[in-house]
This record gives structure tokens, C-alpha cells and sequence, in this order.
């Protein structure tokens, strides 16, 4: 078994009090957890001249508002410093729409499908563009995509809804010609707030200790998009991946998160854990003596790392 994560998150959300963290199990998780300490809502994504999950939130409030261009500048900072941030592409393009920008759009939403291509609003939202666009036959390839999806999920899978819902707008807005698709604002985002994303990111890490992957998986979605790319969510989303069996994916999002914050102590924990399980001891052994080289007097994180080093794999198997 490895060592409990660290995140006293309930009790911040009922003093609201950004804490730093107090154990929570997470088996399998190591010691690393999320590695920043508090909500991510409130927390420097990165040391640089502006933090992207600032400028999200920053955008985010401007695109619910109506402000446009103000949305587009700031979701392009996003995009400009974390460019596999698909969520962030996503917000982008529905802020050039917004400014009636829809090539822009169109590729922005094409991006984000393109990073992600799981996220059922991004195709949605570019099945939409499509249709604007007079593009039937890749507007009517998206929507067949999506209802291959929906047929799969039988109306059973945590996507369902979603998925209906998705269909609907765009057979809607192919029905009116594309006119009921003209600057459409998720509904997702009118009611997202970076206190909505610290409860979702809350509630991943319960779902995480009860092994609920794709429930876990879809609470990080909302986490990310209220709050957006932060290098704690990310590690999460890496280490899901992982016990999901997806390792380059998971490796995607441990890069990222390493990309925003290069001294994250847990993503650096985990994906040497990915490089131990990938057979990769040398990969490993650079990323601990990143680990020991950052902790002066030691950190969980680096010991957690070595047991798997040692082991060749997760010590408590």
C-alpha cells in the first residue's frame, strides 16, 4: 500500500479556508497527492509572468459576462503558456465566436478535439461551427461520432445526458440552418464558478479513494473547467489515466502539469512511478534525483519514489 496523499479539502470547504492538507486516504496515490496544499481555485499554477489558471478564470468570468474580447485575450495567455490545455482551446474558440471570429473558432474547437478527444462539449461545440460554417459533411461527421458514442453508452454511462444533449444542439442548429448555433455558451459554463471547481476537485479525490475512475475522471473535467489548468488537477487526471491502464495518457498529463509547475513534487513522484512501470529505471532514477535535490531535508515523495525504484514496481504489490 503506498503512503496516504495529503489534502484536508472538506474542511476547507466548510471553514472556507484555503488549509494546507491533512490526510485523506488515496490507495495507490503515494505521497506526492495533488502537491500544492489548498484549493487549486486559489493557488499560482506556475512562477511565471502570469498564471494561467488566473487568466482562465479571468476569462472564464469575462465570457460569461458577454466580454468577448477580454475572454479571447485571456484564454489565449492560457494557450500560449499550457498549449495541450484542450479545455482552455475549447474556451478560446467560444470566445472568438463570441466576437463573430468563426475560422478562429473552428480552429480552436478542432484543437481541443484534437488533445482531447473524449470531451463531448469540444465536439459538440465544433460540430456547431461546422454547421455556422456551411460545412455539412464534417458538421454531420461529428454528429454521427457522437451518436456512435451515445449508442455504445445506452443510456447507462455517466455520459448519457451529455450526449443527448449534445446530439439535440446540433441536429437543432442544423434544422434552423445553423442559426440557432450563433454564440451558444455552455450551459456548463454560466453556472461554473472556481468554488464549484473546488468542490468537484473535492469530490475527485473521494471518487479517486474508492477506485470510481470514471466518475473520479469526470469530477476533474469539472474541476478544470471552472478552475482550469492547474498542475494539481493534472496529476490527478495522469494518475487516473494510469490505473485506468492509458499510460500515454497519463504521461500527457503529468508533462503538463510538470510544464506549469517544473518542481511539482507530486506529478514529479508519480510519473517516476509511470517510468518504473514502463520499465524505464533510468527515467525514474533522474526524476528522484530531481525529488532529492529539491527536498533539503527529505521529502515523502522522494522515499515513496525510491521504494518503487527499489522494488521494480509499487512496493505494496
Amino acid at each position: 500500500m503506498e503512503q496516504a496523499m495529503k489534502a484536508s479539502a472538506a474542511l476547507a470547504l466548510v471553514t472556507g479556508v484555503s488549509l494546507c492538507f491533512a490526510p485523506i486516504v488515496v490507495d495507490a496515490m503515494g505521497s506526492g497527492g495533488g502537491g500544492g496544499g489548498g484549493m487549486p481555485s486559489g493557488m499560482s499554477g506556475m512562477s511565471e509572468q502570469y498564471d494561467p489558471a488566473q487568466e482562465y478564470q479571468r476569462g472564464e468570468s469575462a465570457l460569461q459576462a458577454g466580454k468577448y474580447r477580454d475572454a479571447e485575450d485571456a484564454f489565449q495567455h492560457v494557450v500560449d503558456s499550457t498549449p495541450r490545455a484542450a479545455k482552455a482551446w475549447l474556451m478560446l474558440g467560444l470566445s472568438r465566436a463570441g466576437v463573430g471570429d468563426e475560422k478562429g473558432a473552428q480552429k480552436a474547437f478542432e484543437r481541443s478535439v484534437k488533445l482531447d478527444d473524449s470531451a463531448i462539449d469540444a465536439h459538440r461545440e465544433l460540430a456547431l461551427a461546422y454547421v455556422k460554417l456551411k460545412l455539412p459533411d464534417k458538421a454531420n461527421a461529428e454528429l454521427a461520432a457522437l451518436k456512435t458514442r451515445a449508442t455504445a453508452c445506452n443510456d447507462t454511462c455517466p455520459d448519457a445526458a451529455d450526449l443527448k444533449a449534445a446530439i439535440g444542439a446540433i441536429e437543432a442548429a442544423m434544422g434552423a440552418g445553423g442559426a440557432s448555433a450563433a454564440n451558444a455558451v455552455l450551459p456548463s459554463l454560466s453556472l461554473a464558478t472556481p468554488q464549484m471547481g473546488d468542490g468537484a476537485y473535492v469530490r475527485a479525490v473521494s471518487l479517486i479513494n474508492e477506485h470510481r475512475w470514471n466518475e473520479a475522471l469526470a469530477a476533474l473535467d469539472k474541476a478544470e473547467m471552472a478552475i482550469g489548468p492547474h498542475p494539481d488537477i493534472l496529476t490527478y487526471e495522469g494518475y487516473v489515466w494510469r490505473r485506468k491502464g492509458d499510460w500515454a495518457r497519463a504521461e500527457s498529463f503529468y508533462q503538463q502539469a510538470l510544464a506549469m509547475n517544473p518542481n511539482h513534487r507530486g506529478a514529479t513522484e508519480y510519473y517516476g512511478e509511470l517510468k518504473v512501470l514502463e520499465g524505464d529505471l533510468a527515467g525514474a532514477k533522474r526524476l528522484l534525483a530531481k525529488l532529492d535535490a529539491a527536498c533539503d531535508y527529505g521529502c515523502a515523495e522522494a522515499e515513496e519514489l525510491r521504494l518503487w525504484i527499489d522494488h521494480g514496481g509499487d512496493p505494496a504489490s
